[in-house]
């Protein structure tokens, strides 16, 4: 790479010296707690946002405009950024070149929100989902980047898809319930996500990432009725009926894929991995406690 790809990278810090971190999805489930935590650290946070006046995040973020569907509307966002976290909003990998293009121009280094299910042994993924976030994870190893990958398993968040049913009816009709998982808590995320992005001996690393025990869907469902203080019934579906129940919100190819997963998670349990705590010194959060957390989403 030649000295003029990082032009912009002398310039990694505030008028106050501080080193400079630009968050995307900043406005999401996990973004919002990178955001957060990165202000506990002493650097300047800045946010990415389409619309950054609804933003939401807090008076003290430099939220700035930006879209990563539109590259060109990076480049003064990132403007004396030292680190980007990435989370890639698209089915498509189309635009990541380009994206890509534009932060190393001006960043140091990447830390990329990608998926527990790459099988680096494969060369092509099982599905188009973990494809997708393969596929980028090649690109940004190719760009001259620092760059770590952070590899979750299940997200605890994606448990409030049955809210509307546990509100309703204190039921929740979904296929797979021996499907296992170790779910992890959307802070748990945001606490590696913000030691990567603020020390040092973290390139090159993929960190697995998870909750600290796997709970099969019926368990999760016991610990949400345990902890709201209502009886709550799982009941099974077809696969074919949750197909059809999950394509109104998400498209096909993603449908599938997770019902490919999850049907094989009956019998091979998601992995728990230690690495939460191997970087960021605490334990991982429990099911239980997430859903302390999230209890008003269920009653």
């Amino acid at each position: 790479m030649s000295t003029t790809d990082h032009k912009e990278t002398e310039n990694v810090r505030d008028k106050s010296g501080r080193s400079v971190i630009l968050v995307t999805g900043a406005t999401g489930n996990v973004g919002r707690h990178v955001v957060s935590q990165l202000l506990h650290t002493g650097v300047a946070v800045r946010a990415l946002a389409r619309d950054p006046a609804s933003a939401g995040l807090p008076d003290s973020v430099d939220v700035v405009r930006g879209d990563l569907s539109a590259p060109d509307t990076l480049n003064a966002g990132l403007k004396g950024v030292d680190a980007v976290f990435l989370l890639w909003p698209a089915l498509t990998v189309d635009l990541a070149p380009a994206v890509l293009n534009v932060i190393r121009k001006h960043a140091r280094r990447i830390v990329f929100l990608s998926s527990l299910g790459i099988r680096d042994d494969l060369a092509q993924q099982p599905d188009s989902v973990n494809a997708l976030h393969a596929d980028i994870e090649h690109l940004i190893e190719q760009s001259g980047l620092e760059w770590t990958f952070l590899r979750p398993g299940g997200f605890a968040t994606n448990t409030l898809w049955w809210a509307p049913q546990i509100r309703a009816e204190g039921v929740v009709r979904w296929a797979y319930g021996a499907c296992a998982r170790a779910a992890i808590h959307e802070r748990d995320l945001a606490a590696v996500a913000v030691r990567v992005l603020t020390s040092e001996g973290h390139g090159a690393a993929k960190y697995l990432l998870t909750g600290p025990r796997t709970l099969t869907q019926v368990e999760q469902v016991q610990i949400i009725g345990e902890v709201i203080g209502r009886p709550l019934r799982f009941e099974e579906i077809s696969p074919e009926a949750m197909r059809s129940q999950l394509l109104t919100r998400i498209p096909p190819a993603v449908v599938d894929g997770a019902l490919t997963y999850w049907a094989r998670l009956v019998t091979e349990p998601e992995l728990v991995s230690p690495t939460v705590e191997e970087v960021t010194g605490a334990p991982a959060r429990p099911f239980r406690e997430w859903v302390s957390d999230h209890a008003r989403d269920f009653r």
